[in-house]
């Protein structure tokens, strides 16, 4: 009698709140507006007086990289307990090892499709040819990609992949923590494989790590439903720091970029879902908080967690075969950072310094992209990413300092064109291996990021 009291006040509250109360997907476009609005207001306020950023400004970045790290925080016992379980229950999935070859596959076809847009939008524009950009801007860069630097990153640095740097400046250390999702990866399948064949007494530990992941995954949840107050910081902050005005000489070049990511997110995705049999619409309101939020983020890192979310709740992609795909995705599939942006980009380098570019210099920007992603991984991809095509292609390396005032604002539609394609991937491989869950797939989510939570957790 009291649970059916408590659903009755609860249905009679829901019906007196507006809809985007209550709602996920309007809460996201509310923060998306709110964002803007705060962000041209921020940008039109007065610095302080002492020559910093002003008030609303740093609240808005606070709030906004605070969110990121919450989410960034959730990926390290995500990741481990995630590919662990799902490596244990491997013998629920039919075909574990072609599944793995699929993925592999299929992230280098779209990966060649994309780099091959891109240098079509790259040859159209010509933006080397249109800019104005100074030398003055020459910069080298910080880091760079090299294949030797992926194979050795393969090897963990300790148990949990993580990296210490520590720095000095003006006599004080400062020490940072990061971590390499790949290296994580493979501890985690090196671990997942070992309880395998441990056999009964790796029973108890199986049952904690399934138990610790439901935990992670509700405290997750709880950080999920904050998004709305996330993006409304992030997109807010992006407005206010970055602005239009930004782009100036590099317009040319940040168009062929924005070109070449809707041409892959609007044309090439939908193609491949129509040709596999599956809802272009679905995907896409399925993939929506996760494409988001890359693009006010700027981070699939951060994004990791949701994406894997809803790849496996929206999309209907098994939990095992998800949480080793869209992790390893993560890493190395990068379409806007690894094949649309360095195919524009070398185009720019090649034209701004006069250098001809042959059949054979378009061949290696194919093969870069497709194959050179790798090299990204657990790195901050689209910069190491460009370096690696520039010093394959012979081009001076200080040609990256010229691109650096719009880097900002092509990184947030670079991460959202990477964020999705992690989750298209896993989709078109679980459609053809027939294990895909159609029903959840189409389902109506009525605004909701996903199926009902508890619900799910339970069924761990």
């Amino acid at each position: 009698m009291p649970d059916t009291a408590l659903s009755a006040r609860a249905e009679k509250t829901s019906r007196r709140l507006p809809r985007w109360a209550t709602s996920f997907g309007p809460q996201i476009v509310l923060g998306l507006v709110v964002g803007v609005v705060v962000g041209l207001v921020a940008r039109a306020m007065p610095d302080a007086a002492d020559g910093n950023e002003n008030w609303l400004v740093g609240t808005v970045h606070t709030l906004g990289s605070s969110y990121v790290k919450l989410l960034t925080v959730a990926v390290i016992p995500l990741i481990f307990t995630a590919i662990v379980s799902s490596i244990a229950n491997l013998r629920e999935v039919t075909n574990a090892a072609r599944l793995a070859v699929q993925t592999l596959l299929w992230f280098a076809f779209t990966a060649f499709v994309a780099v091959i847009v891109g240098l079509v939008v790259g040859l159209i524009v010509e933006p080397g040819a249109r800019t104005d950009v100074s030398t003055s801007a020459e910069k080298a860069p910080g880091t760079t990609g090299s294949w030797w630097a992926f194979l050795t990153g393969l090897v963990p640095n300790n148990f949990l992949g993580l990296n210490v740097k520590t720095t000095l400046a003006e006599g004080a250390a400062t020490t940072t923590l990061s971590f390499n999702v790949l290296q994580l990866l493979v501890v985690a399948v090196a671990v997942g494989i070992a309880a395998l064949k441990v056999g009964d007494k790796a029973a108890p530990f199986l049952e904690i790590n399934a138990s610790l992941l439901a935990i992670v995954q509700k405290v997750l949840w709880w950080i999920i439903r904050l998004a709305p107050i996330g993006t409304a910081a992030l997109i807010a902050n992006a407005v206010a720091t970055y602005g239009w005005d930004a782009i100036g000489s590099l317009g040319w070049f940040t168009a062929a970029v924005y070109i070449g990511l809707a041409v892959v997110f609007f044309g090439v995705y939908p193609i491949l879902l129509r040709m596999h049999g599956l809802s272009v619409r679905s995907f896409y309101s399925g993939v929506w908080p996760a494409t988001q939020l890359g693009f006010v983020s700027r981070s699939s890192i951060g994004t990791l967690p949701l994406t894997e979310r809803i790849t496996e709740r929206n999309l209907g992609v098994p939990r095992e075969y998800a949480a080793f795909a869209v992790p390893l995705g993560s890493t190395t599939k990068m379409d806007g950072c690894a094949a649309i942006y360095p195919a524009v980009a070398a185009i720019f380098v090649a034209e701004f310094y006069g250098v001809p570019l042959g059949i054979t210099d378009y061949l290696l920007i194919v093969i870069v992209a497709v194959v050179g992603s790798a090299a990204t991984a657990g790195t901050t991809g689209a910069t190491v990413m460009l370096t690696l095509t520039l010093s394959t292609l012979g081009l001076p390396l200080a040609g990256v300092g010229l691109l650096l005032a719009v880097e900002p604002i092509v990184d947030m539609g670079r991460t959202a064109v990477n964020v999705t394609g992690q989750a298209l991937v896993p989709t078109i491989v679980a459609k053809r291996e027939g294990i895909l869950d159609r029903e959840r797939y189409d389902a109506d989510r009525r605004g909701e990021p996903f199926a009902d939570e508890d619900a799910a957790v339970a069924a761990v």
